[in-house]
């Protein structure tokens, strides 16, 4: 059961092994250790380095029990000291990473983060924070105080834990430590003596003595390197990979299995640049006669009404996806409000609600104009490299043709495009993917909360442009800060009511989720509802002889 290497391909090299720095890292992940693990499967959550943990009657102050005779990968002790040193001087340190700690403040105020005893640390929140769990015992990985305190004194802790440190100078409470960087090859990790859990005949994990990860540079070649035999595990194969793979010849293929997860958290949209600022030369982002448009909700339910989501789910991704068509998954049962209005496959309907907002073909050239005469052409952009969507954008430009808008289609690469999106914001229209959050709504906040970096169609507003993003900002608000799930809900349930009648995001399909597995290995339990869907409980894995 113990011994072994596996080998994991990923998509992506590491840019540092420093967990504040990076966000669901393949690699972080094993140097590291939270106070709390979600199960993969459950998401419920699970002892990590804190062993219990109690609520106060007002839901705002948490106490955690650390596990006592736990050591840090050099052989120091873990303590609270650890825990406090890690929210207090680091996650709340305005020179480090600003964007996790505003995620830890409620109206500006930070958690009051407190060490009671070597093994007992109290965390009392500003109000009630209802993702508590998930977002701070789970999300935020504990620091070695006793390594980093002199880089943080010296405003030097964004260079800790680089590339090229010495290996023995990344210190950690994960499973695994780091061995060696191959340079082109990838990063070998060692078996980490140190580490806490155990399995049920007290045999210390993890079984595996080494752990390769090896970066590909993209999903194709991921999936390629697990698909010829030179790695034993890809947590994530694109739908269209999957034939390929399936398909391999039987000498090659021997015990590669292809596991169909079903349904995932990633979802395919498209949305229009509602941006209603100016470049540095004072030129609007957006030209106003478009600017009118794309902020329309009549002009977004008749985009919707007129995508072909089952073609777009049957060519571009071979049928290995399924359809969408509001802001949270149908079979996200918990969550999901079944009660929202659906504007989809409907091209007369499409038609008609343009003929409200005095957009249509009055000339009959097959192109559209708004009353004032403004032709509707619009520049698209997607990024290349992804063959799934160059397929489904091209369906979309096809189906708006139908109603009188050209899509011109321009894709780019995708750090051009998210410096479109997320930057200059000097574009028209736009198509990315999003996915990897968790099924709790408050997963979503930067996304739905108008004043976010994600809330794609006009981010990171200092104020809501409008009154439907006002509200959805209060109803957000208001259900993270409650536990009562009821009031959750009610209160999620009205945003997606919102969401689905303002389609300022339009949802394409959701890909069908996929991992290839080499080789028997046990106490597998794939997951869709984490990005590592096979290894994410990576120290129960084991070879089966």
């Amino acid at each position: 059961m113990f011994g072994g290497r596996l080998t994991i391909a990923i998509v992506n090299p590491p840019r540092t092994f420093n967990p504040v720095l990076v966000n669901d890292d393949a690699i972080v992940r094993l140097l590291f250790a939270p106070l709390v693990n979600l199960d993969g499967v459950t998401q419920e959550p699970r002892p990590a380095l804190a062993e219990s943990w109690t609520n106060s009657p007002d839901g705002k102050t948490f106490t955690f029990k650390l596990r006592r005779g736990v050591y840090w990968s050099d052989g120091q002790p873990f303590k609270a000291d650890d825990v406090v040193f890690t929210w207090n001087d680091v996650i709340y340190n305005l020179n480090f990473n600003r964007s996790m700690g505003d995620l830890f403040r409620i109206k500006g105020r930070p958690f009051q983060v407190r060490r009671m005893d070597d093994y007992t640390v109290q965390v009392t929140t500003p109000e009630v924070f209802a993702p508590f769990m998930e977002f701070f015992g789970a999300q935020v990985m504990i620091l070695p105080r006793h390594v980093l305190a002199k880089p943080v004194k010296n405003n030097a802790f964004n260079g800790a834990y680089a590339l090229d440190s010495k290996p023995e100078e990344v210190i950690g409470c994960g499973p695994y430590k780091l061995k060696k960087v191959e340079p082109g090859r990838g990063v070998l990790l060692l078996r980490n003596p140190e580490y806490w859990a155990a399995d049920k005949q007290g045999h210390r994990l993890p079984y595996f003595d080494e752990v390769m990860i090896v970066p590909a540079g993209s999903p194709e070649r991921a999936a390629g390197v697990v698909g010829v035999g030179m790695a034993e595990a890809c947590d994530d194969v694109r739908p269209e990979f999957v034939e390929p793979l399936q398909n391999l010849p039987p000498a090659t293929n021997g015990a590669l299995q292809v596991l169909d997860l079903g349904s995932s958290n990633n979802r395919e949209f498209l949305w229009f640049n509602q941006n209603t600022g100016s470049n540095i030369l004072g030129k609007p982002l957006v030209a106003p006669a478009k600017l009118k448009w794309f902020r329309n909700k009549k002009f977004h339910q008749a985009v919707s009404c007129a995508i072909d989501r089952d073609r777009i789910a049957r060519e571009a991704y071979q049928g290995r996806a399924k359809p969408i068509y509001a802001f949270a998954a149908q079979d996200n049962s918990k969550w999901n409000n079944p009660n929202v209005p659906r504007y989809a496959g409907d091209l007369e309907k499409a038609r008609a609600l343009l003929t409200e907002i005095g957009i249509q073909d009055r000339n009959n050239d097959g192109v559209a104009e708004d009353g004032e005469g403004n032709v509707l052409e619009i520049t698209f952009n997607s990024n290349t490299g992804n063959p799934a969507r160059e397929k489904a954008t091209q369906i979309i430009c096809e189906n708006l043709k139908q109603i009188g808008i050209k899509f011109q289609n321009v894709p780019v690469d995708f750090p051009s495009l998210t410096k479109l999106v997320g930057e200059t914001f000097e574009y028209e229209a736009a198509m990315m993917g999003l996915g990897g959050g968790a099924i709790d709504p408050a997963s979503e906040a930067n996304v739905l909360s108008s004043s976010e970096d994600l809330h794609q169609w006009f981010p990171m507003q200092k104020k809501p442009s409008t009154e439907w993003e006002a509200r959805i900002d209060a109803l957000m608000d208001a259900q993270m800060h409650t536990l009562d799930f009821a009031e959750r809900k009610k209160a999620f349930d009205e945003v997606q009511a919102i969401m689905a009648e303002e389609l300022p995001m339009i949802y394409t399909v959701s890909p069908s989720c996929y991992a290839a597995i080499r080789g028997k290995i046990g106490n597998l339990r794939p997951s869709s509802r984490t990005p590592f869907r096979v290894t994410w409980n990576i120290e129960e894995l084991f070879f089966q002889k």
